[in-house]
């Protein structure tokens, strides 16, 4: 594949790494070391794909993804640190496409963005609708009862998941591999945590279509009673 990136990360050790991988790979490559200056080069270029530390100067990584995502839907891949699990729950909720925790390999960098690529270059117009609830993929529009509702990509990516599954008991491990193309590093509570938040923009009337069958994982149901 190739393609127009644009690296965001304050260690330019790191972020020089980086570029040099992709340029190998056959993409073109800027690198921006403050959040402000990046958010200039990302309106100025418009890169096909978007690399994006969490912690930045000026402007830091999640208030930047939410930024990006209201203005475009470039594909975003966030970096966050081992040690703090709880950042890639917020960059998910941001807008994040996906995330790789550091340290990290350049080529697994190289191997996670061309798969976010193939997903956003490969979607077809498809509408999913079960009950009152309507997802069009390729708009990201989704509406319960007629109604939009605004959600984050991960939970419209998860949202996806439960709507291509219905009625099928889905456990975490499952619903991680499903929606986002790996594992969340056995931290179990961030996918418990995306569920929750889904379920409370979805539910209506006192109507819940994502069940929880405890200590086993999530079903969608069909027709919510």
């Amino acid at each position: 594949m190739s393609g127009s990136v644009l690296i965001i990360e304050d260690d330019a050790r790191i972020a020089d790494w980086v570029r040099v991988y992709f340029e190998r790979a056959g993409y073109s490559a800027e690198v921006a070391h403050d959040g402000q200056v990046g958010l200039n080069l990302a309106r100025r270029l418009a890169p096909d794909l978007i690399i994006l530390d969490l912690t930045l100067p000026r402007l830091d990584g999640v208030e930047l993804c939410r930024i990006l995502r209201r203005e475009s839907d470039v594909p975003i891949i966030m970096l966050t640190a081992r040690e703090a699990p709880a950042q890639r729950i917020v960059g998910l909720d941001s807008g994040a496409d996906d995330y790789i925790v550091k340290p990290f390999d350049p080529k697994e960098v190289i191997a996670r963005s061309e798969a976010v690529l193939r997903r956003v270059q490969g979607k077809v117009q498809q509408v999913l609708t079960i009950g009152g609830i309507s997802l069009n993929e390729s708009g990201g529009r989704v509406t319960v009862d007629g109604d939009e509702v605004e959600l984050s990509q991960a939970q419209i990516a998860l949202l996806a998941t439960f709507m291509r599954h219905p009625n099928q008991l889905l456990s975490r491990d499952q619903l991680i591999s499903l929606t986002f193309d790996h594992d969340f590093d056995g931290f179990d509570r961030a996918i418990d945590s995306q569920v929750a938040r889904l379920r409370k923009r979805i539910g209506r009337g006192g109507k819940q279509p994502i069940e929880t069958v405890y200590g086993a994982g999530y079903r969608f149901v069909a027709e919510a009673e």
